[in-house]
């Protein structure tokens, strides 16, 4: 993109600026005198503070004496005594200027002088801190991520007090001029995969990016599944974890939601509370949570499969049970099966975006619908509605699969309506193929179930002793079936 340089004339400094923000009122622009020549502080209301604005800029300022012999020196001692800033930076364009102070800089323009000299005042409103919501956890920090960038870097950077963390920022958006930053420990991760992570982000066409989801397509590359090597996290301490085995955050302003790269299919059964339980127990929850993956992507089709194709497989009881149910119903299996859980997506949208204040009431209203009058209708069979139940409740301990599980949960009704068993078989068996031909830049995403490593599975379907996971520190670019072979030496600490 072409720069506009600044010119030495003030007035037509402005001009530009007036012409760039065109009639936007939060611009403001105050003239003043500073050693008697023509001065200008530009800033955008809202984005700074007023006080500082006052004692840090304009007071100053008023007081230099008029002893300069050019603006040139005004300015120089300006910028070296006069603003004593933390954050101080020059602009020598129109298109810096204008990107600074829409960021939170007070700008300071001399007549004579073809530069500006800015001062970091940001004092526009942020969250605090506050626990993560999509991350609950028993024990460990209640800290999570806010939508300010430096506010994340702190909580990193306060976790892991070693010179190897490394924050690398970037912008990206042609428009929106986000900033995004790379995290990442030095010695540690890969720099094949640092430098394509990098590539991607900077050669990421979008205009305007407003959330880390934007991003993530870009940075895990082409897609041949509903499962991804690339997964978001909004807490510090799991961030620090995942860095610290090779892998790269990437933090984006305005979201607390950062991607981890590249993130392994078995992570999603594991959380912090894994690492500060009892190992036994911690066992016992993650393959809690793998059976329950299998029940929420599964249950339903064989359900449908075995109603419909392989009746005799079911007890007498159960069969007689079966039999009664479907004689109710006006519809088959399969589109019963459909038709529940397509209402239910529905129902559990309502709830998700509905105001707090009535999303208790959908709640009530959904299981009043679903639970007892769609049955007592006749539109849907008993033994249904407790399959959906407990296909949702599973789904939801989970949440990070939530929405790859809904989608295939269909396509598994459907194959077990059309082709019984089999039906079923051969889709879990695709989707095994589609999972294991997945690669984050050689990395295998099921590794090391596939390709397998004995040693690997000791974080796996259980989690060992940390006495034993600390004799061998672990490194995501070094899992069976990685090409990758860089980044394997440590900086020493």
């Amino acid at each position: 993109m072409k720069q506009t340089s600044l010119k030495p004339s003030l007035s037509d400094n402005l001009d530009t600026l007036r012409s760039m923000f065109d009639v936007s009122a939060d611009l403001v622009i105050r003239e003043i005198q500073v050693a008697g020549y023509a001065a200008a502080v530009v800033s955008i209301e809202g984005m700074i503070d007023r006080h500082m604005m006052a004692d840090a800029v304009l007071l100053p300022l008023s007081g230099m004496p008029h002893t300069y012999e050019n603006p040139a020196a005004a300015m120089q001692d300006i910028e070296k005594t006069v603003l004593g800033f933390v954050d101080l930076l020059t602009a020598d364009t129109v298109e810096q200027l204008s990107e600074l102070i829409v960021s939170g800089f007070a700008a300071v323009l001399l007549d004579g002088v073809a530069r500006a000299v800015l001062g970091g005042l940001q004092a526009f409103m942020i969250r605090s801190v506050s626990e993560p919501s999509t991350e609950v956890g028993v024990r460990g920090s209640r800290e999570g991520f806010t939508e300010a960038i430096r506010i994340n870097i702190s909580m990193i950077r306060r976790r892991l007090k070693t010179p190897n963390l490394t924050f690398e920022m970037l912008t990206v958006g042609e428009m929106s001029k986000t900033a995004v930053c790379l995290c990442y420990m030095r010695g540690r991760v890969s720099k094949t995969l640092l430098d394509d992570v990098r590539r991607r982000i900077t050669d990421c066409p979008l205009d305007i990016v407003l959330e880390s989801g934007y991003l993530q397509p870009f940075v895990e590359g082409e897609r041949r599944s509903l499962f991804t090597g690339v997964d978001v996290t909004e807490r510090p301490d799991t961030l620090c974890g995942k860095v610290a085995e090779g892998r790269i955050g990437v933090l984006v302003d305005g979201t607390p939601f950062t991607l981890v790269v590249p993130y392994l299919f078995t992570e999603h059964f594991q959380s912090m509370d894994d690492y500060t339980q009892h190992p036994v127990y911690a066992s016992f929850i993650r393959l809690i949570k793998y059976v329950s993956f299998l029940i929420s992507l599964l249950l339903p089709g064989l359900y449908v499969a075995i109603g419909t194709h392989h009746a005799e497989m079911l007890p007498s009881e159960l069969l007689l049970s079966f039999i009664n149910s479907a004689r109710s119903t006006p519809f088959p299996l399969t589109v019963e099966a459909l038709l529940i859980h397509f209402l239910f997506e529905i129902m559990r949208e309502a709830g998700l975006r509905f105001p707090k204040s009535v999303g208790h009431a959908v709640s009530i209203v959904g299981a009043l619908v679903i639970g007892e009058s769609v049955v007592r209708a006749g539109l849907v069979g008993a033994p249904m509605v407790i399959i959906v139940a407990l296909t949702s409740i599973s789904a939801f301990v989970i949440p990070s699969l939530y929405g790859s599980i809904a989608v295939l949960r269909f396509v598994f009704i459907v194959l077990g309506g059309a082709l019984g068993l089999y039906g079923v078989m051969l889709g879990a068996l695709l989707l095994l193929c589609s999972l294991s031909s997945l690669n984050l830049d050689t990395i295998p995403i099921t590794a090391p179930i596939t390709p397998f490593s004995l040693k690997a599975m000791r974080d796996v379907f259980i989690r060992s002793d940390w006495r034993k996971l600390s004799k061998n520190s672990f490194r995501v670019q070094n899992v069976v079936g990685s090409q990758i072979k860089d980044g394997e030496e440590e900086v020493p600490q």
